[in-house]
């Protein structure tokens, strides 16, 4: 349907041939902004009808009081089905911290919230397939449950900033609310108009960076600059998304056109985690709550875990 649909208003109205790198280009822009924008705006309205109810207040009431291995698998998940990106999950870390939750549960909690959520998922596998978002999907959580482990070992309490350990959220009242459809359909409206109209510019950049790439970008000048695959092109891959930031769904029309080009799986990969869940934004606001030491080490570890990822996948190139 996207595809007839950029063909009629690319080739058929506008004249563009596809054969011109153009042509490819304006083909390629049409055809994903269009199908990311739908599926977006689909998937967002039918959660938001289901999420209704889940505040960020819930999600802490609902780890507080579970087991320590419990609650880690519960952060991990809930931070992948939660739509709080890498910025607004900053706020719920700290009510994390207030409600004694373990800090490596919650360090968990924010590694996965940024990388993954279902509206990703769901536009992922349409565009680039199943088989890579199963990928995506496992490594991320992986590394997001891990994490909590590894970085609880250096004792990062004493690297919170002490105003956090201040601050009393208290219990407030709780308000009735409105469970009808109509309330849970105004909600889920307003959750399309806020996340789409947040990200909407991260996908127009996406998509035009993407088809940049894909008409104009030999397939064989992206792989000799990606590389085979090896220690360097992956730390270069994560090195070249650190600066970058984007809504997991505003890096995946690149990620089709890396893949299409014949860049490695694992560099895709550690290239898509460290856009997501290593930009720069994210580390100036985590800042504010956290001290140099624990950042640092915050960083070390995702920077290190993605390369890892890159190279393990790109190990399996045979296999996948």
């Amino acid at each position: 349907m996207f595809d007839a649909l950029a063909t009629l208003l690319v080739f058929d109205l506008a004249g563009f041939t596809p054969a011109t790198p153009l042509g490819a280009a304006l083909h390629f822009f049409v055809m994903d902004v269009a199908k990311i924008l739908v599926l977006l705006t689909l998937v967002i309205y039918a959660m938001g009808l289901l999420r209704a109810l889940l505040k960020p207040e819930r999600v802490r009431e609902f780890i507080r009081h579970r087991g320590n291995l419990q609650s880690r698998f519960m952060a991990v998940g809930l931070g992948a089905v939660t739509p709080f990106c890498s910025c607004s999950s900053i706020p719920l870390f700290i009510g994390f911290v207030e409600a004694g939750i373990p800090l490596g549960v919650t360090l968990s909690f924010l590694i996965a919230s940024p990388m993954i959520n279902e509206v990703a998922v769901v536009v992922l596998a349409s565009v680039i397939g199943w088989k890579f978002t199963v990928l995506y999907v496992a490594a991320g959580l992986s590394v997001a449950l891990i994490g909590g482990f590894v970085l609880e070992r250096f004792k990062p309490e004493r690297w919170i900033e002490d105003y956090v350990w201040k601050i009393r959220m208290g219990e407030t009242a709780q308000i009735e609310e409105d469970k009808s459809f109509r309330a849970r359909h105004a909600y889920a409206v307003s959750q399309v108009k806020e996340i789409v109209g947040r990200i909407w510019k991260f996908i127009l950049v996406g998509v035009g960076v993407g088809a940049f790439i894909h008409g104009y970008v030999p397939s064989d000048f992206v792989a000799r600059i990606a590389g085979d695959g090896g220690v360097l092109s992956v730390v270069g891959a994560v090195v070249v998304g650190v600066p970058l930031y984007s809504d997991a769904v505003g890096i995946i029309p690149i990620a089709e056109v890396l893949l299409g080009k014949g860049v490695p799986i694992g560099t895709v990969l550690a290239f898509m985690m460290a856009v997501t869940a290593l930009s720069l934004p994210e580390m100036i606001i985590l800042k504010k709550v956290v001290k140099v030491p624990l950042l640092a080490l915050f960083t070390a570890y995702l920077a290190t875990a993605f390369v890892i990822v890159g190279l393990l996948f790109n190990s399996l190139k045979g296999v996948l």
